[in-house]
């Protein structure tokens, strides 16, 4: 029987060697094989620096993993950004909040995202010109920055996913797949007649989101006005479930593009 104090050798398997060739490149060559683009990036800058400033080693290991996160944190905002298909790129940053009327605290309640949490409707209806679609893509926008999944939709657009999914009856899990998002924007409503073929896919996305997902919608119509421009048993039973749980934001004033155009500031002045 051994006796006296014996040191264990533990044996762990893949255990880290140290590299025969140079470090560098095996630490390169690691970063592709763990898909660390970011990270690998990062090296050139940070281990010189951690060289000169005699890093403790557990601080450049803190470092190269927040570069990577703070990499892959830009690129999935980027992707969510991309998928959500806002048509214009307004954001609150060009939005003026004292000329809308919108109450200034609704505005601010709205831009909280906790209705969206709550998985709660939103409807903003008001004359053309008066901000309505502006205000949702920023609200999307915001929904994005938050790290939510957006995704907008005209009408129209509800209307041609069925008529590419009738053919081979696969429209209900085409909407499932949309009310995947956390919000899901669907635009300028009233404007013209609801195709049939629309008016089923904005039913089939409100009854399929009904107290699961939550909804924003920008119409020239208060909703209670659909059964002006859809089939009146479709668009009751739409607006039902539309309504339950929803925060209804009523717009008026002048178009501010007609103001903008009457005051000569839609355009840059000719020289």
């Amino acid at each position: 029987m051994p006796t006296g104090n014996r040191t264990a050798s533990i044996t762990r398997p893949h255990a880290v060697t140290a590299a025969a060739g140079d470090p560098l490149e095996e630490v390169i060559a690691l970063t592709k094989r763990l898909k660390l683009p970011y990270l690998r990036k990062a090296l050139a800058e940070v281990i010189p620096t951690a060289k000169a400033q005699r890093w403790d080693p557990a601080e450049l290991l803190r470092v190269l993993l927040a570069e990577e996160a703070a990499g892959r944190d830009a690129t999935n905002l980027r992707t969510r950004r991309k998928r959500a298909g806002f048509p214009a790129g307004k954001t609150f940053e060009v939005w003026d909040d004292k000329a809308s009327s919108i109450p200034r605290p609704t505005q601010q309640a709205l831009r909280n995202l906790e209705w969206v949490t709550r998985r709660e409707n939103l409807c903003i209806c008001g004359p053309s010109g008066t901000g309505k679609s502006h205000f949702c893509e920023a609200l999307g926008q915001l929904a994005v920055d938050a790290g939510m999944t957006v995704a907008w939709f005209t009408i129209e657009d509800l209307g041609a996913l069925v008529r590419r999914h009738r053919a081979d009856d696969s429209t209900a899990k085409a909407i499932e797949r949309i009310i995947r998002a956390d919000l899901t924007i669907v635009d300028d409503i009233g404007l013209l007649p609801v195709s049939p073929d629309a008016a089923e896919g904005f039913y089939r996305l409100v009854d399929a989101a009904y107290e699961r997902r939550s909804l924003a919608v920008s119409s020239n119509l208060h909703p209670a006005g659909f059964d002006e421009i859809m089939p009146k048993t479709l668009a009751t039973a739409t607006v039902d479930r539309l309504l339950h749980h929803a925060h209804i934001v009523v717009t008026e004033g002048d178009s501010y593009r007609l103001a903008q155009a009457t005051s000569g500031k839609g355009v840059t002045p000719l020289a």
